[in-house]
């Protein structure tokens, strides 16, 4: 079934839009319960470095580097479908094995089980996303995946309110009770104590993603062909092309994805050891990867109703691009929780990056969609570095100053990519995104 098939069938869109709805809010509470799971290995494990404790998003980031393209290759012999509900199926075993050994406080085996759910996501993510760019006409598509962003971060919003309740509750009052502990026994019975509150949540998900496995194979959703659906350009007027990397815009994209994913997770991820830099407590920063994604949640909902009726998606990148600027250099100039503010405020600044990136970087791939997805979905690694180089240098370095040194330049060169970067090689098509500008 073609995307135009699709589209032009209103019951299978919609039923095809709520089913990888529910997925995108899945890997949404998967991904942003890594905010808060910084603070709780922290504390856990007894790591004396916040760099230590960030290779909570290097091990989970770093998985979409090394499997992206064996995804592409999976699902170039499953199909989409079979992907996801694989996918799914790899997360619900990473879940288990970081559940499983976080209460031993095993943290080599923990953060291997990070990867694994990274894996999973990366299966998953390489599947849906051109999936649903696809699904429909692509001058639209930063539209309908605003509508998988909103499902995204309302399970953002959840996961670290979740991980409050159950896990990081009075947190602080462990922490004090921990460092004046009498004995190293004493203090070995606390975190161990801590440590098992953790089991029950990651064992209930990892059964809701087994769950949800089966449900997708079963479910009505169509098989779509990339090739058939996104051929505008790949052998037109470019001219016959026989190699994913013989598209600048494609390439160039990928870095894009790279910095902007880099910066969302610093905003997301990072608030809560950006707040405790200024001395705020932890039971209040536990909540703050809340915060910024409600500001992405705003962000998206801004996206599906302005995307493309008032806005193309070149145009609304430029606009994210300045925003974040502007917002990073806020941050710079003020302090406490107003400068905590403006980090949370980046939240909306990324919003409509994701949904403008990805079309714009896929357009008219025809038969590469698939490998050039995978290719973008390795850009997700940019989770792992731009966080942890924040990390390491933090502690060296003015915070603010470092996650200003960090940020600002990433969203130049977004800036760059919405103005002339996504129109790199695509010579004069008139197809897909570059007929918007």
């Amino acid at each position: 079934m073609s995307s135009a098939t699709t589209a032009a069938n209103p019951a299978s869109y919609r039923s095809s839009i709520v089913i990888i709805g529910v997925l995108f809010f899945i890997f949404g509470f998967v991904t942003w319960i890594n905010g808060p799971l910084i603070g709780f290995v922290k504390l856990a494990f007894d790591l004396d470095t916040d760099a230590k404790a960030f290779l909570v998003t290097f091990a989970f980031y770093m998985a979409y580097f090394f499997l992206a393209l064996p995804s592409s290759m999976i699902l170039e012999r499953t199909g989409m479908k079979k992907g996801m509900a694989l996918g799914l199926g790899v997360m619900a075993v990473g879940t288990v094995i970081f559940g499983t050994f976080a209460t031993m406080r095993n943290y080599p085996v923990c953060l291997g089980g990070l990867f694994v759910i990274g894996s999973g996501l990366s299966l998953l993510q390489t599947a849906s996303n051109p999936y649903i760019s696809i699904l429909g006409p692509i001058e639209s598509a930063a539209a309908r995946i605003s509508i998988m962003g909103i499902c995204n971060k309302v399970a953002g919003i959840l996961s670290p309110i979740v991980m409050g309740v159950l896990v990081m509750k009075d947190v602080g009052l462990l922490e004090a009770k921990v460092a004046a502990a009498a004995t190293p026994e004493i203090k070995h019975e606390l975190l161990n104590q801590f440590a098992a509150q953790i089991y029950w949540p990651y064992m209930v998900m990892a059964l809701i993603l087994a769950a949800l496995a089966v449900w997708i194979l079963r479910s009505p959703l169509p098989e779509l062909k990339a090739s058939e659906a996104n051929a505008a350009d790949a052998d037109g007027a470019n001219g016959r092309r026989n190699s994913v990397l013989q598209f600048p815009h494609l390439l160039l994209g990928v870095l894009c994805i790279f910095l902007y994913v880099g910066v969302e997770v610093l905003a997301a991820d990072a608030i809560g050891t950006y707040g405790k830099s200024f001395g705020i407590p932890s039971e209040e920063t536990t909540y703050f990867t809340a915060f910024t994604l409600a500001a992405m949640l705003l962000g998206y909902v801004i996206g599906l109703f302005t995307i493309p009726k008032y806005l193309s998606q070149e145009r609304g990148l430029a606009i994210s691009a300045v925003l974040g600027i502007v917002f990073s250099v806020a941050a710079y100039l003020t302090k406490g929780y107003v400068s905590v503010g403006f980090v949370a405020a980046l939240g909306l600044a990324n919003a409509l990056m994701w949904p403008a990136i990805f079309p714009l970087a896929i357009a008219g791939l025809g038969r590469f969609t698939e490998k050039g997805s995978a290719l973008l979905i390795m850009g997700i690694a940019g989770g792992a570095i731009l966080p942890r180089i924040f990390a390491v240098y933090k502690d060296i370095y003015d915070f603010q100053l470092v996650f200003l040194a960090v940020a600002a330049p990433c969203y130049l060169y977004i800036l760059f990519y919405s103005l002339k970067g996504h129109a790199a090689g695509r010579g004069n098509a008139r197809s897909g995104a570059a007929a918007l500008a």
